[in-house]
């Protein structure tokens, strides 16, 4: 099991008082599975996910990835998790605007001392990124951005990928395709999903859909 979450809780204050924004979360996910968790706005799906990718501490439960337990390490253990085993695709890209897209790509895959040219080749070539490999962030639309990301978060195969909001920036027919060739892209590496959305549409071609209410999963 590449994730397991257990009896999560986070609360966080607001007028003086402990406001629960997870309560008892539980969920598991296998290699080269997905999952789309859905939820109205400020229901925690984000903050799920950061707390997942090792961004932020809970205050009760445990998370697990690839088995090991988010609760017994220091955040010097928390980057390196993050750059060995976890990739995320934020809604704001967080492409380095002083890289061109070939660096941006290989960036994670290098620090994670798995950078193979092989790969970010196929993964160049299937998002569509081939004319674009000297160019700037500020020379790229919103979604070339988006799918520079996406590549990038791929490129070093990690064990978690992490995605919120990925198609947000995207037209529906590009969001579907390029949804569709993550799907592919994912269970071809064995690299297990956690998709963070508010639409049902983009949930319902993921394996598992999960929904957040009031801070529990239904």
């Amino acid at each position: 099991m590449v994730l397991t979450v257990s009896n999560v809780t986070k609360t966080i204050p607001q007028s003086g008082l402990e406001k629960p924004i997870l309560d008892q979360v539980s969920l598991q996910l296998d290699a080269g599975k997905s999952l789309a968790l859905t939820g109205e706005s400020g229901s925690g799906k984000s903050t799920l996910l950061h707390l997942i990718g090792a961004l932020d501490g809970f205050d009760g439960g445990e998370i697990q990835i690839d088995g090991c337990p988010l609760s017994a390490l220091d955040d010097g253990s928390r980057s390196a998790l993050r750059r060995s085993k976890v990739s995320i695709v934020f809604q704001q890209f967080n492409i380095i605007p002083s890289l061109d897209v070939a660096a941006n790509i290989s960036l994670h895959a290098k620090l994670a001392k798995r950078h193979d040219p092989q790969w970010d080749t196929e993964l160049v070539r299937r998002l569509g990124l081939s004319p674009l490999m000297s160019r700037y962030p500020e020379q790229l639309s919103g979604g070339q951005q988006q799918r520079v990301a996406i590549a990038r978060a791929l490129a070093m195969r990690p064990k978690l990928l992490l995605a919120d909001e990925p198609t947000g920036s995207l037209d529906e027919e590009t969001g579907d395709a390029v949804l569709a060739l993550m799907l592919e892209l994912v269970a071809e590496s064995q690299t297990a999903l956690f998709l963070v959305t508010h639409s049902p549409g983009i949930a319902a071609v993921l394996d598992q859909q999960l929904h957040l209410s009031n801070g529990r999963l239904t």
